[in-house]
């Protein structure tokens, strides 16, 4: 964040930012997700999938980290690195974006956690009274950040701490109550499995597995306030590893307890309903309680990291200078601004969704995937010019293949998307080219070199289909 001294983060503060950003609340959700989808066999392809490329993309993180150490801005400055000015613009848009849907998702969790208790009054998350309380903490946490995130960081560690508590305890408790034959009966599906390939089945996780991997480049986000470079490629690879062993388990061993449809059938969070399945009721308020004090955190430091990318691509030129203005604690107080009044805006329209809490999940998944597709092409650039690799030739084979990866996991993704998603994402960034247009001409800027152009007119074609989609009903959000 803006207000840290430069060289204040240590490998354990860029991992704890890493795991921070991961756990938040998207593991709460894998058991239901995945039991609605597939079986323990279908799940494990589903994570081998997701592990191996998103383990490809923290390489790439890491290999950029090293091999370009000029490179602070965080993930969009690749886009622009090696594919231009306006691709550049796309990513930061597109990465600040996802993260203001996500704070968007975490609101209906919330709401929706409390409906367990309270159904009449929160019902799914996305009811008047649900959307009022959203709106009073995203202003609350609003005007503490502008106060200063010496305490928001303070907070942070805290919760990043306190949040993994009731994910260990629930592990446990599947451990202890293990039933190898329930398991066995579950494998495949099980009773009441729906009709569908194993192809279909894994693609129907695979959008929740981008979700809870987002924050994988929290450290690459902060990049220059860390104590020694390096340690930014050893957070990613540090937190990637020991969030990737818990969110399995809490995928896996469900199956372990309860009929894979009982899993399915519970509300959301649905770890909190399989707990339940397994001890009774105070598992469910266990978790709960978890859910609230993970989510609360994890929308604190997504609250920062929206405010960071934003404020990073003004000081670099790619969005106007109105959004590099900090107040006198220096926090990019505009870019929040602006932040807050978009998430509450995506709050207030999640009124009339059929199921705010999918669709923002979902949505947030496809809109961090062109960014992170865009990360690893440069990957692929930079080691097939072997810029950075003057003293270790030897690493070139392996980080392009290592890219390569990266890039068809990603590609992978948009298939297992959909249209529908990438439809809507391209509704959502043809307004975003206002900002463009703003920037470059502060500059005094060409707008358009002729390639971009041509990515211009695609962004645009995409984004009236998905408009006649949404204006005539064929597309619903």
């Amino acid at each position: 964040m803006a207000s840290q001294p430069t060289g204040k983060l240590s490998l354990f503060s860029l991992t704890a930012m890493v795991v921070g950003s991961m756990v938040g609340a998207g593991i709460f959700n894998l058991p239901g997700r995945f039991a609605t989808a597939t079986g323990p066999f279908g799940a494990i392809i589903a994570w081998a999938i997701a592990g191996t490329g998103m383990y490809m993309l923290a390489r790439v993180f890491q290999a950029l980290a090293e091999k370009r150490p000029d490179i602070d801005a965080g993930v969009f400055a690749y886009a622009k690195a090696g594919f231009g000015d306006y691709t550049g613009f796309l990513s930061a848009f597109g990465y600040w974006l996802g993260s203001c849907l996500g704070n968007v998702f975490y609101w209906v969790l919330i709401g929706s956690t409390l409906g367990r208790f309270f159904p009449e009054i929160f019902g799914d998350g996305s009811s008047a009274t649900a959307i009022i309380v959203s709106l009073v903490g995203i202003w609350a946490f609003h005007f503490m950040i502008l106060r200063g995130v010496e305490q928001a960081t303070f907070i942070n560690t805290i919760v990043t701490i306190a949040k993994i508590v009731p994910l260990i305890v629930a592990v446990l408790a599947f451990i202890f109550f293990f039933n190898y034959t329930q398991f066995s009966e579950n494998f495949f599906g099980g009773v009441g499995m729906p009709e569908k390939t194993l192809v279909a089945q894994v693609r129907d996780t695979m959008l929740i597995t981008v979700f809870v991997f987002l924050g994988i480049e929290g450290a690459s986000v902060y990049s220059r306030y860390a104590k020694t470079r390096s340690d930014v490629g050893s957070a990613t690879i540090l937190g990637f590893v020991a969030v990737t062993g818990l969110m399995v388990a809490v995928t896996l061993l469900p199956y372990a307890t309860a009929p894979r449809a009982a899993i399915a059938g519970v509300s959301n969070p649905s770890l909190a309903g399989a707990l339940e399945l397994v001890v009774g009721h105070w598992g469910a308020v266990f978790i709960s309680i978890g859910v609230l004090i993970s989510v609360l955190g994890a929308y604190l430091a997504w609250s920062l990291i929206c405010a960071e990318v934003l404020f990073a691509a003004a000081k670099s030129n790619d969005m106007p200078k109105l959004f590099a203005a900090q107040n006198r604690n220096r926090v990019p107080a505009n870019a929040l601004w602006l932040t807050n009044i978009v998430v509450s805006l995506f709050v207030i329209s999640t009124y009339w969704s059929r199921d705010a809490f999918n669709v923002m999940l979902d949505m947030t998944s496809v809109t961090a995937l062109l960014p992170y597709l865009l990360v690893a092409g440069y990957g692929v650039l930079l080691a097939r010019r072997g810029t950075g690799y003057e003293t270790t030739p030897h690493e070139r084979v392996r980080d392009q293949i290592f890219a390569w990866i990266a890039v068809v996991y990603t590609l992978f993704m948009f298939f297992a998307a959909g249209p529908k998603y990438v439809l809507l994402l391209a509704v959502l960034y043809v307004p975003s080219t206002i900002l463009y247009f703003w920037a470059r001409r502060e500059q005094k800027a060409r707008l358009f070199a002729p390639a971009e152009l041509i990515v211009f007119g695609i962004t645009l074609l995409a984004g009236a289909i998905g408009a006649y989609g949404l204006a005539t009903g064929l597309i619903t959000p």
